[in-house]
């Protein structure tokens, strides 16, 4: 196997408004990170200068470029998106927070379709403000989809060896179970499967499938989703190899320890897979995009308005996004390398 290159991490600063760019210059102020990555900032240098003079980072410094193609290797560098000054409102949703996160966002989304940047690294949106005619999306799962032409993409939370997935996603908790067909569970079931062997490196994944209902419907009495849908799509993704288990009830089995025989945990809405996951991981959780042919992570939180402007949040999931981003394309390359080379061993 080919030694692995220093990868150039593109990171948009999501709402300027929010805890984004505090985070990044965080994260960012510590230099062992650069043995891993080159790190390219999309925003502006007054952006960064100003936040870098709020946050008091007096040994923050970083690398003002115009393109990727001239990022310094061994600095921070920041990308000048835009040249105008902002007014920062903290604490605010704004249009010209939404405008300019897009801006950044639509620039570091250019650069890793054309190969200038390696993996995408994205800081928090608002996802009412930032919509427009360009993003009428409701996240950055779903436009990041459609700009590649996927239909599939999978939101996956990871934590160490936790990692949780979500059939469906972005929508009112009304539509769920509208949205929920057979044929989409074992759609995020294979996708689920593919990532966990191409990102992860694991070798015939074991995933376990909640059901919908509480207590997985009580045989029926409080609904028949799981006999009818669920159960019949891990059928079918048996049948084509894949290792998916359940339904399981989803109340009892992250304080189980059943937990910890699966590779991956698919639930069948955001809420049910996503507020035990934070509730375990909140502030050194990753959320990573599968199904795309770019790799794209984020931190587990939000813009964190009631914060923002305090120079109090934490940057720990932040820094775990970069790692996380930097592994996973690490072990795709790998993974593409041993399954080009027939005589290579697998791990």
């Amino acid at each position: 196997m080919s030694k692995h290159k220093k990868l150039k991490v593109g990171i948009t600063c999501g709402d300027i408004n929010g805890i984004g760019v505090e985070v990044i210059l965080k994260a960012l102020s510590d230099s062992r990170i650069y043995q891993h990555c080159t790190p390219i900032i999309y925003a502006s240098q007054e952006l960064v200068k100003h936040q870098k003079h709020e946050l008091k980072l007096e040994g923050f410094h970083f690398h003002s470029i115009e393109s990727a193609e001239n990022a310094d290797a061994n600095k921070v560098n920041v990308l000048n998106v835009w040249k105008e000054e902002i007014n920062l409102e903290f604490g605010l949703s704004t249009s010209t927070g939404g405008e300019y996160a897009f801006k950044s966002l639509k620039a570091a989304v250019e650069d890793i379709a054309s190969t200038k940047i390696d993996v995408l690294v994205t800081a928090p949106i608002n996802k009412k403000n930032i919509q427009s005619e360009e993003f009428n999306f409701p996240g950055h799962t779903e436009f990041l989809a459609a700009y590649a032409n996927e239909e599939n993409p999978l939101m996956i939370l990871v934590h160490n060896n936790l990692r949780v997935a979500v059939a469906t996603g972005h929508i009112p908790v009304e539509e769920i179970t509208s949205h929920l067909t057979s044929d989409l569970i074992l759609t995020k079931l294979r996708v689920f499967a593919k990532s966990l062997t191409q990102d992860f490196g694991i070798h015939r994944p074991k995933i376990a499938v909640f059901g919908l209902n509480p207590h997985n419907g009580d045989a029926g009495l409080m609904g028949d989703q799981e006999s009818k849908i669920i159960s019949p799509a891990i059928s079918n993704a048996k049948e084509e190899g894949i290792l998916a288990f359940g339904p399981f009830a989803a109340d009892g089995f992250f304080g189980s320890p059943n937990r910890n025989s699966f590779d991956g945990i698919l639930a069948m809405y955001h809420d049910q897979g996503l507020a035990p996951f934070k509730a375990l991981a909140f502030e050194e959780g990753v959320n990573f995009t599968a199904g795309l042919p770019i790799v794209r992570t984020s931190p587990d939180h939000g813009v964190a308005f009631d914060i923002a402007g305090k120079g109090i949040a934490s940057e720990t999931s932040f820094r775990q996004a970069i790692l996380a981003a930097c592994d996973i394309a690490n072990e795709r390359m790998h993974y593409r390398e041993i399954s080009s080379n027939p005589l290579s061993v697998s791990k």
